[in-house]
Formats: C-alpha cells, structure tokens, sequence
C-alpha cells in the first residue's frame, strides 16, 4: 500500500463517519502493499471492537508467512480449515513459481478473485469470503466459501393457494435466483447484479428475459435504481418506494411477490423482476391495476371458473370500497330508497342509538381495523382467536349497549370479508385507506359525494402510471386484444400473445392453432 496513502488514512479516518450512501469506498484508494504486516495494521484498524472477525496466521509451507482473515458465522470454521489452512501448510511452496498457480493447484476452492485494494478485501470479507494474504505480494485473494445458516424453502405464507407450486423465495438471494433459474433454463434469462447501500451493501439482482423484454424498460429500471443513494436498504420495500412513479399514491405501482412462478410468468411476459438479498419478496415492474387481480392459481386451473372468481373480485372489490358509504348516504339523506319495510326494521333497529350514520360507520370500521390489525401482530396461536372472538363480543356489545345498530355490523362485517377477496394486500390496504374520505363524503353530500369520490379515484387510476405503463392498460387505453386476462382469463390456447406495455416486444408465446379436439388426435 502506497504509505503516504496509509497516513493519510490514519490521520483522517474519523472523518469518514457519516452516510456515505453509494459513493466509492473511502479506502477504494488504499492499495495493498507487500508488507502483509501493514495490511493487516490497516485491516485491524478498520475492524477493531469487532469480535466476529477472525485473523488466522500460518505458514505457507514453512517459510512463507501468510493471513487469513474471515468472519465468524458467515463462513464455517470447518471449511477454512479443510480447504485453506490444511492444503496450504501441507504445500511445498518451491513446488510453485507463484502464489497464484498454487492457488488454483492446491486450493480445493472453486471461486478465488484476485483483490488489488482495502475496499476489495472488506467487501469481500463482509460478503462472507474468507480473505488470504501472504508476505511479499501487493495482492490478496478472495475464496469463495460464503456459508451461513439460512431458512428452509417453504410455502408462501402471503400467497396461499389451492393447486400450484409449493415453493416461495427466501431471505437468502442465491436460492431465490436458482428457484428461478430452474424454471426458465434458457440464457435468454439475463440477472445483472449491484449493490445499493453505503453501509449494508445490499446486493440487488435485475432480471428480465433478453428478447422478450423491451430493452428501454430495462435501462429505465437500472437507472432508478442506480439513482438510489442511502445508508442501507433492509428491504424490497425500501426499493419500491424509491423508484415508484407517483410516491403520493395509495395505490401500489410495483407488484411484490414470494412465489417463483409468479416471478417466472412476468419474465415471460417481458416484464422486469427485482430480487433483493435479505427479503423473500421480490418486485415486478411495470404493473397495471388488473394485474393486481390476478392471483398465480388462476393460471392452474379451469379458465371458466377463474373467470368466475376474477369476476366476484372485481364484485367485492366495489363492494369493500362503497358499502358503508352507500349505506352511509341512504340513511342519512335517502330513506326513499329503502323498501317500506326493510326501512321500518332499520328505524327500529337504530332507534336507540345516539349517534348519526357516519359516526356510527367509523366506529365500526375503525374498530373493525383495529381487531384485524391485532390479529397480525398477536402470535399465530391466539392472533386468529382474539380476532374472531373480538369482532363477535364487541359487535354484539356494543348492538346491546345501543352504540351502533345490527345493519351497521352486518354492513362492516360484509365489507372486511369483501376485502379479504382482494389477492393483493397492497390494494387491499389503498381500499381500506380510502374507504374513510368516501364515507365523510357520503356523510355531508349523500349519494352525490360518493359519486364524486368515485370520479375522483378513477381520474387518479387513469393518471397513474407505472414505469411509464399507464395503470388501466387494456381498459384505458383501450386494448381489446388484452381483455382476454382482464375482463376474463381465456383458456391457455387462446392466449397466443404477450401483453403490450411499450417500445418493440416479442409478441407471440405460442404457436397458433393451439385448440384441442377430438379432431386434433388424427394431425401428423
């Protein structure tokens, strides 16, 4: 290492203490030197108080005085035993004219990169590869013997279904790229990997299918995501708000998933896929609001019944978002509505209750919200309990004490089953969000102020965009051809071609004249 560079280091480390978001290293300029006793000063330096960090001294052979400098945790002890201690100081190191022929003779490693710098080695030492360093050479090499304790491979817990894959990703980034390597096996697949995060260094993979997808969207994801300059990034989540078009939207422009084939059917269908290390979920761009719809089982099953189901999303999905706003309208400024007698049991019904129809509605809804949330938080072992039990003592109560009246629980009741239909927590949430200013507008201007929020949220749906896609595409703009998975899911061999979003696109997935028949057992 250059020594003026040493000094000037020593003399202003402290100064390299605040964020440093995603800018170079500040030992980037720091160059390994041949004097192994300086490189391992500076190392130390750099990684005092920490316990974890394991420097191991040996010889190479018998005369060449080596390091091996690795974390505790992220590697297993077992392993730089095995296959770098126990070989290198079994070596006969005039065997070799240099370090590096006997790196790839003796070594029982298959990665080893060569590292030039302070800033390659505490990468790769962070990254959990062992780091070896030996007398008399301005280099250093990384062995490629990352291993840590990781979470199984199991279901999704956020994407449960009937028929399917069972398999969901993982916090771990090499599993959940080799998931989805195993499925799409062609290299068309492409994975460009970076690093976001000054202090994390989070390693962040693009991946999209060359020749299906259109090149500018790609470019348009890395260049949001190069933009991206903070301390750490935890999670995808941390990403989706970070490159979203509008950030003052309640609804969400990036679809997050933890299943692999939902991961593998948007690659095919020329979208972006954006996996995070440290997150099971990963991020698909760009999306529109029917995709949000469509859940990874209406694929696996008959195309008539996942109509059917896609058709009572869209039913509940009104429904969660204006039942108690609707009812909120009628009683307060149109009885005549109502049928004479069902109007009569409701009068009754609220006789007793002190407050108007919108007070009435949010406490209920907030109530309501307040038990689901509950139940999220609680243990798995009593969140479902103290829910359930929750939601039946305190609306019968609160009808007995005379709070709010039994409609009223039948109508809040109705709407949080109509939101649980939505496949897609995100808008499940937006639904829930927005469900409250539409209600104070059905409580001031009756049936005309829900009106009005209705127009407003389609105004805003028909601004949106997402990674410049327009979020009702199909519907507006309209697109005919693309109805086939928005207004209905057609059969697999009617869906020849891909959807659209922009640019130049591979436009057929199949061949034409797909349709099976009796017929088709007597084709060559």
């Amino acid at each position: 290492m250059n020594r003026n560079g040493r000094k000037w280091w020593r003399t202003n480390k402290h100064k390299l203490e605040p964020a440093r978001q995603n800018s170079p290293s500040p030992y980037a300029h720091l160059t390994l030197s041949k004097e192994t006793k300086e490189n391992l000063q500076t190392l130390q330096d750099i990684y005092s108080k920490c316990s974890d960090v394991i420097f191991r001294p040996f010889y190479i052979g018998k005369t060449i005085k080596a390091h091996v400098v690795f974390i505790s945790g992220l590697c297993t002890v077992q392993d730089v035993d095995q296959y770098v201690l126990t070989p290198l100081m079994q070596a006969n190191e005039n065997e070799f004219p240099d370090m590096e022929q006997m790196a790839e003779q003796v070594l029982a490693v298959s990665r080893i990169k060569n590292l030039a710098t302070i800033a390659d080695c505490i990468e790769e030492i962070g990254s959990g590869n062992p780091v070896l360093l030996w007398e008399g050479e301005e280099r250093a090499l990384s062995l490629g013997l990352a291993k840590w304790e990781k979470r199984n491979i199991e279901e999704p817990s956020a994407e449960v279904g009937i028929r399917g894959p069972r398999e969901g990703f993982t916090e771990t980034l090499d599993v959940n790229t080799s998931q989805i390597r195993r499925r799409i096996k062609d290299p068309a697949l492409k994975m460009e990997r970076m690093k976001i995060g000054g202090y994390t260094q989070t390693e962040v993979i693009v991946a999209y299918m060359e020749g299906i997808v259109d090149q500018t969207l790609v470019e348009e994801a890395k260049a949001r995501l190069n933009r991206i300059q903070i301390d750490g990034i935890l999670e995808s989540g941390y990403i989706e708000e970070m490159i979203e078009d509008n950030p003052a939207s309640p609804f969400p422009q990036l679809k997050d998933t933890e299943r692999p084939d939902t991961a593998c059917s948007a690659l095919l269908e020329g979208r972006v896929v954006i996996l995070v290390d440290g997150t099971p979920f990963a991020l698909i761009a760009p999306v529109t609001f029917f995709a949000l719809f469509q859940a990874a089982e209406d694929y696996y099953q008959r195309y008539i019944i996942s109509t059917a189901i896609r058709w009572l999303r869209y039913l509940f999905l009104g429904i969660s978002l204006l039942l108690p706003s609707l009812y909120v309208a009628i009683i307060t400024f149109h009885q005549e509505m109502v049928p004479t007698s069902l109007l009569i049991s409701m009068a009754a019904s609220r006789e007793a209750v002190p407050f108007p129809g919108l007070v009435e509605a949010l406490l209920m809804e907030i109530t309501f919200e307040a038990l689901r949330e509950a139940g999220v938080r609680l243990p798995k072992q009593i969140g479902a309990a103290v829910s359930i039990v929750g939601a039946l003592v305190i609306g019968q109560a609160a009808v007995d004490a005379g709070l709010v009246s039994a409609p009223m629980v039948i109508v809040v009741a109705i709407t949080g089953i109509a939101n649980f239909m939505v496949p897609r927590y995100s808008v499940g949430t937006a639904v829930r969000l927005l469900r409250f200013p539409i209600m104070f507008l059905a409580g001031t201007l009756g049936l005309l102020g829900v009106m009005l929020g209705l127009i407003a949220i389609v105004v805003h749906l028909c601004t949106l965009r997402s990674f410049g896609v327009p979020y009702l595409s199909g519907i507006s703009p309209l697109k005919p051809k693309e109805w086939k998975d928005i207004l209905y899911r057609s059969p697999w061999w009617a869906m020849k071609t891909r959807p659209h979003f922009t640019g130049e696109f591979n436009q057929y997935r199949q061949a034409p004249d797909q349709k099976p028949g009796p017929e088709r057992s007597e084709d060559p």
